[in-house]
């Protein structure tokens, strides 16, 4: 938890993994350890688990749990780790932010409450809850109102941000670009502010974005790393160029409810033991596979490893 005290530094791709199951649908810890493992290695400036692409809602409180133990240990203060730890009750939130705290996170993702469509007051009361309850621990607002039907106002974020020391930040996953700003403007630019819309990533670093949680990382981990380093190094046109690169596998990852198709291609990889999903997803289905296929090879220039040699076996046939 090196980055707990200075969660300004908590920078670049921070890749969101998915939570593998086994072919009966339990949780495969030893399978996330593998996954993280080449994370790592391939790249990423820091995990998260637990977020939307890791099925936290179809998740125990105590998988989850268990799942953060499994990453943290692989991790071992490598990379900062910023696991989800937001549920639908305050309870389960609190008791998951505890873990996290415990295991070592350098900082948790804490989601507004979905179905229950709270008031922006409401929203106040809960992240001050959770705030509250761990004050050494750096708190990011997690705002996917696709996802949870309630968006976090840049003026909640501006009065959480004044009232809490450790609500050091929030992660976007909003296509309103304007909303990007307007949060760095009310609530500081001194907020740190991670995109999770994939074709937003590049451009919110041109605001003062400070990274991203792109689902992308799961199938292209080194290119996504490699974009952040090109625009910190001032090398903007060789991250444009990675962010088109990077198109084809963005509408990969929605060609059906995420994470399935990028389950499809880690399972197809050999990077995990199955492509299951649980209720209510579904796996990808035969058209969606095809779609896949097709979009794989078309990315192929920026994936590598085990991805690349899928994406060459389905450019040959001999993947099908």
């Amino acid at each position: 938890m090196r980055w707990r005290s200075d969660p300004s530094q908590i920078r670049g791709s921070i890749a969101p993994v998915v939570t593998p199951f086994d072919a009966e649908g339990a949780v495969d810890l030893e399978g996330l350890r593998g996954l993280v493992r080449w994370q790592v290695a391939s790249g990423s400036h820091g995990i998260s688990i637990g977020g939307s692409t890791g099925e936290p809602s179809a998740l125990g409180v105590g998988e989850r749990i268990a799942a953060m133990a499994a990453a943290s240990e692989v991790i071992d203060d490598r990379v900062p780790f910023l696991p989800g730890t937001g549920s639908t009750r305050l309870d389960e939130t609190l008791e998951l932010t505890e873990a996290a705290a415990s295991l070592g996170a350098d900082a948790v993702l804490v989601i507004t409450p979905y179905y229950a469509r709270p008031t922006q007051e409401g929203l106040v009361a809960w992240f001050a809850a959770v705030a509250s309850e761990f004050p050494s621990l750096p708190i990011v607002i997690y705002n996917v109102p696709s996802r949870t039907a309630v968006d976090v106002a840049p003026e909640t974020v501006a009065q959480l941000r004044r009232r809490f020391d450790n609500v050091v930040g929030v992660k976007e996953t909003t296509k309103d670009f304007e909303h990007f700003s307007r949060v760095l403007k009310v609530a500081g630019r001194d907020t740190l502010v991670w995109s999770g819309i994939e074709l937003l990533c590049l451009p919110l670093l041109s605001l003062g974005g400070v990274g991203f949680v792109s689902a992308v990382a799961n199938v292209a981990p080194e290119a996504v790393a490699r974009m952040y380093e090109c625009w910190d190094q001032g090398r903007h046109e060789e991250a444009r160029a990675l962010h088109y690169a990077l198109h084809p596998l963005v509408d990969l990852v929605f060609v059906e409810t995420n994470p399935a198709p990028v389950k499809w291609v880690l399972h197809r990889s050999g990077l995990i033991g199955s492509a299951v999903v649980r209720p209510p997803l579904a796996g990808l289905s035969e058209p969606g596979q095809a779609r896949a296929r097709a979009l794989l090879s078309e990315g192929a220039e920026v994936v590598h490893g085990p991805i690349a040699e899928l994406a060459a076996s389905l450019g040959t046939g001999r993947g099908e």
